[in-house]
């Protein structure tokens, strides 16, 4: 599918100003520039990001009264429960926050909900388990804005219950806990709100131990990352400096994890978190139970940790599997029975189809099909399905409008859960889709690459290279930098490599670059045949063999013939 190119307009004011007070290349700044930031004080913080520039924990709603709670948790020698998700945020927080309170001397206990047996948030079984072993303190992390029955029945039970959480709110209501922790509440003093649920956590535990807890970034870095939250504002102070904290772990699980995915003395970076070892610590909740997951990051033993690592890597390739099954299955009835020319949102449901992958398998789609994808696995009368969206669909508020048919829903603008009845599945498909079609702008289903800057190859530099290095870590709300340059011809013939890899030289008849493009082997005899082209790429150093030249990695390619 042709990509709309979006070239950001250049802002010479500021690119001027930011070169003054910070002495950065125009490059550079515009880069900066189209990652929102507007002033050189934030550009500073951007580019050299410090725990310092942290918001204190103390502007987090209720934060007051959950710690009091906690010192008299303490005093009174309370047994707590900590309830979290099953995905990797959940587990993180869940981790974190156990290990910190029992740090300090208090009897935790943990519930992680099944996913396919019990879903999304907390339920009648955790509760049961929390009056049998006589909780005094409930906390729920990474869920629970939206749990007001079962908090309800907690309060009912004389049982205190501590939110901490990062969901969006869906009513002005709250659940009456004792106290809720979540930067979204609309009374919310923090300032920033797009923390990760381990991110929250990380601040509570901040606020009850008055200590900054640095060696636990590893961890709040690892879920912040595989929750796909911006990389921006604080996620971006912690990521930066948890990457190093996770590079050189002492969790003995985290170094056995990384040791099975074949990363040890290897460089890691944003991508390998999002790709390797994000997906491993999430395969356990999404196959069986995460409990393997949460054992693996707690474990002191070396022998039980190699043991979990192998465990967890085996579910990842089960996980691969059962994915791979389901996205073919899903195409099909996508080929049969969506008709795009009406259908804005893809609506597909099929009974059996296993709920640990369905929001993989709904983000495969979108990106194929370029419109939001929703996937239902059919059940006897309850049916739970995953949502994923495109740029311009907020999923969440197209959810709210579609309440009257769910049985429950929850999530974020581009990423939601829900649940329905068997029944109302073909009106839900009518009803989204109406909706659809009155937000969506037909422009809104075209693939678009937000690009930097155009750039001639005489521009670049091993010098700016290594600056956009220090942009890192990229991912959502930060993209790795892309270059746009117009105009270029082949040097040499292409050649195709493994795994259809495209290599090339590319000249505007002056400078000569390699580029290659990954999956693009196909278009070698088209650019073979064309006069000239415009490329979009990113820009390196080629180590392999030591060379360290640069090279160009293609995003996309317009062809051209004269005449």
């Amino acid at each position: 599918m042709q990509r709309i190119w979006n070239i950001a307009k250049p802002n010479r004011k500021q690119q001027m100003q930011f070169k003054k007070d910070l002495g950065i290349s125009d490059i550079l700044s515009q880069i900066v520039i189209n990652r929102g930031i507007t002033t050189s004080q934030e550009a500073a913080h951007f580019l050299k990001p410090q725990s310092s520039s942290l918001i204190s924990p103390d502007r987090l709603p209720d934060i007051v009264p959950a710690c009091q709670r906690i010192k008299k948790a303490i005093k009174s020698r309370e047994k707590i429960m900590i309830f979290g998700d099953y995905d990797a945020d959940g587990v993180t927080s869940t981790a974190l926050l156990k290990s910190v309170l029992s740090k300090l001397g208090l009897e935790v206990i943990h519930y992680i909900p099944h996913r396919v047996r019990e879903g999304y948030g907390l339920n009648k079984g955790a509760i049961k388990i929390a009056k049998e072993e006589r909780i005094g303190l409930f906390i729920s992390v990474d869920c629970g804005t939206a749990s007001f029955a079962e908090i309800e029945q907690l309060k009912r039970m004389n049982i205190d219950t501590i939110v901490v959480d990062h969901h969006q709110p869906t009513t002005e209501k709250l659940p009456p806990a004792l106290a809720l922790i979540n930067p979204k509440r609309e009374d919310s003093r923090y300032g920033y709100q797009d923390l990760a649920g381990v991110g929250v956590v990380y601040k509570f535990a901040q606020a009850i131990t008055r200590q900054p807890l640095e060696e636990d970034l590893d961890l709040v870095c690892l879920g912040t990352i595989a929750d796909v939250v911006p990389l921006i504002g604080e996620n971006r102070v912690i990521a930066k400096q948890g990457m190093g904290y996770l590079a050189q772990t002492k969790k003995v699980g985290l170094r056995a994890l990384i040791k099975e995915s074949r990363l040890k003395d290897k460089f890691i970076n944003a991508t390998t978190v999002s790709y390797i070892i994000g997906p491993r610590i999430n395969a356990s909740g999404r196959i069986d139970s995460a409990e393997a997951s949460l054992k693996l990051l707690m474990t002191e033993s070396e022998e039980e940790a190699g043991e979990l690592a192998k465990l967890v890597n085996r579910h990842n390739q089960k996980r691969q599997e059962i994915e791979g099954l389901i996205l073919r299955e899903a195409q099909d009835i996508i080929a049969k029975e969506v008709n795009f020319k009406e259908h804005r949102v893809i609506v597909v449901s099929k009974e059996g189809w296993h709920q640990g992958v369905l929001g993989i398998v709904a983000s495969k789609l979108a990106d194929k099909f370029y419109r939001p994808a929703i996937v239902i696995s059919v059940g006897d009368t309850l049916c739970k399905g995953s949502c994923r969206s495109i740029k311009n669909f907020h999923i969440l508020e197209a959810l709210l409008g579609c309440r009257h048919l769910l049985e429950g829903f929850g999530g974020h603008k581009h990423a939601a859960g829900l649940t329905i009845s068997k029944d109302k599945i073909k009106d839900f498909r009518e009803t989204i889709n109406h909706i659809a079609r009155e937000r969506i702008a037909l422009e809104d289903l075209y693939p678009s690459l937000d690009i930097d800057v155009e750039v001639g190859l005489k521009e670049l530099n091993e010098e700016l290279v290594s600056q956009l290095q220090e942009l890192q870590p990229f991912g959502e709300g930060n993209p790795e930098p892309m270059f746009y340059t117009k105009n270029l011809k082949l040097k040499s013939e292409p050649e195709v490599l493994s795994r259809d890899t495209l290599r090339l030289w590319v000249t505007d008849g002056d400078i000569t670059y390699k580029a290659v493009g990954f999956n693009m082997g196909t278009m070698r005899d088209e650019i073979l045949a064309s006069d000239y082209f415009d490329l979009v790429y990113t820009p390196s150093i080629d180590n392999w063999g030591n060379c360290g030249a640069i090279q160009l990695e293609i995003k996309d390619i317009r062809l051209y013939k004269r005449g």
